[in-house]
């Protein structure tokens, strides 16, 4: 008898991946596809919902056509996606509006409304700080967009909207998963519900949202169309997945307390994982998300694009990430006093949107390899002080190491940077891309596959690569995490000016 056989696909900023794997998370295929991220010059930031969906079709054709006969024995899906943008669809689920990506902050306006009428009240009850995201984004459309929230039977993330077409659903059954309600500043993250006062404080409909639901819950089965189109048999179960950087986390086997990861991707995050809900009221920083592991917590905090500075300084110079990483070993600890201010869009944790990005202290001309690092090393400075705020809020003492996935995990030089600033040993996962890993099986979970609990599959998915000891220049990055500090308190001011 033929193994049944799970497809995890992670819609992310850069591109949809997808793998095709066993119970046990053994990959036989996987596949990606780039995805476009439009940006008009009008300070807008999307996608097309319609390519997202086509993207998803497309590598889940690619998987189960490189797996053969193999792919005829798949039986279930799940997905997870980006998570602080919505899009809206009609009764029909038809898409009418674009993905109003997490890089979209047109909305800040309506950030500081809220912030201004209910912030503590937002915060100890959706766990996230208000930051430009789900509410923010609704009263965007409700607000300078009234006839297209008119037509918005519900807003949805983009693994639900791809879920609900695989699936033909209507609007009715849309659904969101609990490990989104941190970036909705409207939710009851202890009640795995939306906080029905705030919506009404603030004139949103709650008919607009979707239903709450757990990760693992089968939400429908792929269209018999699709199905064949994609070379799928008939009847494939959809489970309703979760958000990316919650599949991340649960791919890099963070199952427990204790633990602390980094995803060095588009954005830049660190978490540690922890069974305490303490909403950060006083640095209003961190965001208490919800693992896909029911009772544990993910508290995190991440700057918004940080991989893309890394990305843009990699074009102006015309040199790859690595030749970069091969200059940055060579020079000192501290960058001679530079400073590399992280933050293109505004800070996210916390918010200030008046801080923007900027090399400090430059003298003489330094060197390509000199201000990379500097880059490297802010993002480093920035992840000193979240794991500051989680030891203060009793949600980790000292990490027994950092797990770190995604691309920038992938650099030496980097990880020692990282391990050396915040004095703990760095463990990067061979694995880097655990997201789509987790989804499958979280598929495989949700539809009776599995033979061991959620948690004991996610504790025994990660593949250690290197482990960089935290011990080299201690004293000179812990001068320049102070000079971070103070200049990057000076600089939202400079730029009010």
């Amino acid at each position: 008898m033929n193994q049944p056989l799970f497809i995890g696909i992670d819609i992310g900023t850069q591109g949809t991946k997808a793998v095709l794997c066993d119970r046990n998370g053994r990959v036989l295929a996987d596949a990606f596809e780039a995805s476009q991220l439009i940006r008009p010059g009008d300070g807008s930031v999307y996608e097309e919902p319609d390519r997202i969906f086509s993207s998803v079709l497309h590598t889940i054709g690619a998987v189960a056509c490189r797996a053969g006969e193999a792919g005829g024995t798949v039986v279930a899906i799940g997905m997870d996606s980006q998570m602080a943008g919505i899009l809206g669809v009609g009764p029909d689920f038809e898409a009418v509006t674009p993905l109003d990506s997490w890089l979209d902050i047109r909305c800040a306006p309506y950030t500081a409304t809220i912030r201004q009428q209910a912030e503590e009240e937002a915060i100890l009850s959706s766990g996230g700080p208000v930051i430009h995201a789900h509410a923010s984004k609704i009263l965007w459309w409700k607000g300078e967009r009234p006839d297209a929230y008119a037509h918005i039977a519900k807003f949805v993330m983009p693994n639900g909207y791809a879920a609900g077409k695989l699936c033909g659903l209507r609007a009715d059954a849309a659904f969101m998963d609990y490990t989104f309600l941190h970036f909705n500043s409207f939710s009851d993250n202890a009640g795995r519900r939306f906080n029905e006062e705030l919506l009404r404080r603030f004139g949103v409909a709650l008919e607009k949202l979707p239903r709450v639901v757990s990760p693992l819950e089968v939400i429908g089965t792929v269209r018999d169309d699709y199905a064949d189109a994609c070379g799928l048999p008939r009847g494939v179960k959809v489970v309703a997945g979760c958000g990316d950087t919650a599949a991340s986390s649960l791919g890099a086997g963070i199952t427990r307390e204790g633990l602390a990861y980094d995803v060095a991707g588009t954005a830049s995050v660190f978490a540690c994982g922890t069974g305490r809900f303490a909403p950060d009221v006083r640095h209003k920083t961190i965001l208490f998300a919800r693992s896909v592991i029911d009772g544990l917590y993910i508290p995190l905090a991440y700057i918004s694009g940080g991989g893309i500075c890394l990305e843009w300084f990699s074009r102006l110079c015309g040199k790859s990430l690595r030749e970069l990483d091969a200059l940055a070993e060579q020079e000192e600890p501290g960058c001679g006093g530079i400073t590399f201010i992280p933050h293109f869009s505004g800070r996210t944790c916390p918010l200030d949107n008046d801080v923007s990005g900027a090399f400090l202290g430059l003298r003489g001309s330094p060197s390509p390899g000199l201000l990379y690092r500097s880059i490297l090393e802010a993002i480093a400075y920035e992840y000193k002080s979240y794991l500051a705020i989680l030891q203060e809020n009793g949600c980790i003492a000292r990490p027994e190491r950092i797990r770190g996935a995604g691309g920038g995990a992938k650099s030496a030089v980097f990880a020692q940077i990282k391990a050396d600033v915040l004095g703990v040993d760095y463990q990067t996962l061979k694995n880097s891309d655990t997201a789509p890993l987790a989804c499958a099986l979280i598929a495989a979970c949700g539809c009776g596959y599995a033979d061991r609990p959620l948690a004991e599959l996610g504790a025994a998915l990660p593949e250690e690569g290197a482990l960089t000891r935290a011990d080299r220049a201690k004293a000179a990055y812990a001068q320049g995490a102070e000079r971070y500090r103070q200049r990057l308190g000076r600089i939202g001011a400079l730029c009010r000016d």
